[in-house]
């Protein structure tokens, strides 16, 4: 199954100038989800790591149901407000404006090993600041693994700067 063809673009979306993807329509079909959640279970095999730390929103949708898959603790990334304290915070900019993630203070042990996961690499703006969020609470990031990689949006190469090694199940351009 190819499953780009599960995956809609919206022009202009949220902003013009913006491609938007949308994974509702893969989400809405169990067959492409099950292979989505396998394949990417594939793609942590690359990594030795503790917990999985998801990206709000569609992070979740995708780190979830992994978590359950590889039988791992589930942390949240989300964005400012959304989580009691004590939180920890860091402020990143996105394709489209700049916004703040926060996770829980003390949700993991320190020096544990952690994957990231979310739906889209683009700049990487996200995965870096998921990055230095770990730092913080004294943990580690092996890495990050996505659903679809933006190219030309220099992701990957920010992300090698910062010295994270990220998988990716299917590249746009």
């Amino acid at each position: 199954m190819d499953l780009k063809n599960h995956i809609q673009e919206v022009k202009d979306f949220p902003k013009k100038g913006i491609i938007f993807r949308d994974i509702s329509p893969l989400l809405s079909n169990p067959q492409a989800m099950n292979e989505m959640i396998e394949k990417m279970a594939k793609l942590a095999s690359n990594f030795q790591f503790d917990s999985i730390l998801a990206i709000e929103s569609r992070g979740f949708i995708i780190g979830a149901p992994l978590a359950y898959r590889l039988k791992k603790p589930l942390v949240l990334a989300r964005k400012s407000g959304k989580l009691p304290p004590p939180v920890v915070s860091q402020e990143y900019g996105l394709e489209y404006g700049n916004d703040q993630l926060q996770i829980k203070e003390n949700i993991l042990p320190q020096n544990s090993r952690i994957l990231i996961v979310d739906d889209v690499l683009a700049t990487g703006g996200t995965i870096i600041a998921c990055q230095k969020l770990l730092k913080k609470i004294d943990c580690h990031s092996v890495g990050a693994i996505v659903l679809i990689e933006i190219k030309g949006l220099n992701g990957q190469e920010n992300l090698q700067k910062n010295n994270l090694k990220c998988c990716e199940l299917l590249k746009i351009i």
